[in-house]
């Protein structure tokens, strides 16, 4: 349905734009927030009666607007990152960081109206960002990202070693207590074990003891 807005709404458009929009959200948004009206005969007629207010409005944005100009555009942004030594950063620079950067300058600028080349800022180095102001006016900031190493490699490093270590003593501990496992040249030296003597050896030689030790009887 066709409205006519009553306030400046930044997603939609100005006091006394005439948009189309649907019907629900008119009905249980803008119109209950007074933000927009009907578009009809007599909304059309108060806000004809209000033009010349609508438009030194206008004229005063834009003259705020080119004032923010010049003072955003004269600022050098100086953001720091984590980054890699290679200057790639753990992250990115988007137009919100730009629009937290800027605000603690004093300047309150909606992320939407902040443009960056590409989805952000990887890596370090300097930077042009873009940000719209009024109508046709915009801005160029220049941005400085720097980066604040982090040397995650180095500090990890010896605790990796060190468990290492800890494990490698003990495996060699364990090592130690176990049974030591005898080398071929180790079982060659040993002396032979006898093997016992088979059973009918050991049956003869008994009936030979016996005979030696029983005496012998004279012949009458």
């Amino acid at each position: 349905m066709k409205v006519i807005l009553n306030k400046d709404l930044s997603t939609l458009g100005e006091e006394g734009d005439v948009k189309e929009v649907a019907r629900g959200y008119a009905r249980n948004y803008l119109f209950p927030r007074g933000i927009a009206f009907p578009y009809n005969p007599q909304t059309v007629k108060i806000f004809e009666a209000r033009k010349v207010e609508i438009e030194a409005k206008k004229a005063q944005k834009r003259n705020d607007a080119l004032g923010l100009k010049e003072k955003i555009e004269n600022l050098e942004l100086s953001i720091t990152m984590p980054a890699g030594a290679n200057g790639r950063l753990y992250g990115a620079v988007t137009s919100q960081t730009v629009a937290d950067e800027l605000l603690k300058h004093g300047y309150n600028i909606e992320r939407k109206r902040i443009d960056l080349a590409g989805t952000g800022i990887k890596n370090v180095g300097k930077y042009k960002a873009v940000v719209k102001l009024y109508e046709n006016s915009q801005a160029e900031i220049q941005v400085t990202v720097l980066g604040q190493e982090i040397k995650t490699e180095t500090t990890q490093a010896p605790e990796r070693s060190s468990r290492r270590r800890r494990e490698a003593e003990k495996t060699a501990a364990a090592e130690t207590s176990s049974e030591p496992v005898l080398s071929t040249e180790a079982v060659a030296a040993e002396p032979a074990v006898a093997e016992p003597a088979p059973a009918e050896a050991i049956a003869d030689k008994s009936v030979e003891e016996k005979q030696e030790e029983t005496p012998a009887v004279n012949e009458a």
